[in-house]
């Protein structure tokens, strides 16, 4: 194919991202402003896990499913993920440091945990909402005892093909009792915890005042020394 050819099948694209761009900026900003106002003011909604989980299918917009549409375009998903990761990381990062903790008892003698980011949920669980695009701060706890058949994957944004073949991939359950089983690990708590790995905005505003300490709460009643985290 001709130079000219490939620049007349790129441009379209390259229109599409731009306009999608401009939209999804503008939006943002106003929603921004609103947050801000929220936070300041105390008054950010607290979010009940429970009743985002009932209501799932009801937080759905004309623009939500727009967007939707819009990012399962390769290209325009490979730039929101680009752009994304910076936003997030300048919110989340704060001086650039992590706490550090060390564990104060033997491995073998622990309790761990497993929280995965990958859109893990239990079948019977409602999936975790792809149409919002700034993602969801719900999270699903998941049964220490589960079948691996009554698990499943709700993620649009990453290729989790690997996974679904071999769910060990992105939650390692299974090599988890082994580890329990060998005397590795001390034991495992009753229950693990399900994420979704594309949260941003208002959503991400929730994660961390609500959903992440909520999370930390129950895993402080477990008695858990340690989690491993498995990112999407």
């Amino acid at each position: 194919m001709e130079d000219g050819g490939v620049e007349a099948m790129t441009t379209p694209i390259k229109s599409v991202n731009r306009s999608v761009s401009r939209l999804y900026k503008a939006r943002r900003i106003v929603r921004r402003g609103q947050h801000a106002r929220q936070m300041e003011a105390g008054t950010l909604a607290r979010p009940d896990n429970r009743a985002i989980l009932n209501t799932m299918s009801e937080r759905k917009t004309w623009f939500e499913r727009m967007m939707n549409r819009i990012y399962a375009i390769p290209s325009v998903a490979q730039l929101w993920a680009s752009r994304a990761a910076q936003r997030s990381a300048a919110l989340v990062a704060g001086d650039g440091s992590i706490p550090f903790t060390r564990l104060h008892k033997p491995l073998s003698a622990a309790r761990g945990i497993l929280i995965t980011t990958g859109g893990v949920h239990l079948k019977t669980q409602p999936p975790f909402d792809m149409e919002n695009s700034d993602g969801d701060a719900s999270y699903r706890e998941i049964p220490d005892n589960v079948a691996p058949d009554e698990i499943t994957i709700t993620h649009k944004y990453y290729d989790h093909r690997d996974a679904d073949a071999d769910l060990n991939v992105i939650f390692p359950l299974a090599h988890f009792h082994d580890l329990v089983r060998q005397g590795v690990i001390g034991s495992l708590a009753s229950r693990h915890f399900g994420f979704m790995g594309h949260i941003e905005g208002e959503q991400l505003a929730i994660l961390m005042k609500y959903s992440a300490p909520e999370v930390a709460a129950k895993l402080r009643a477990e008695g858990v020394d340690f989690a491993f985290l498995t990112p999407a």
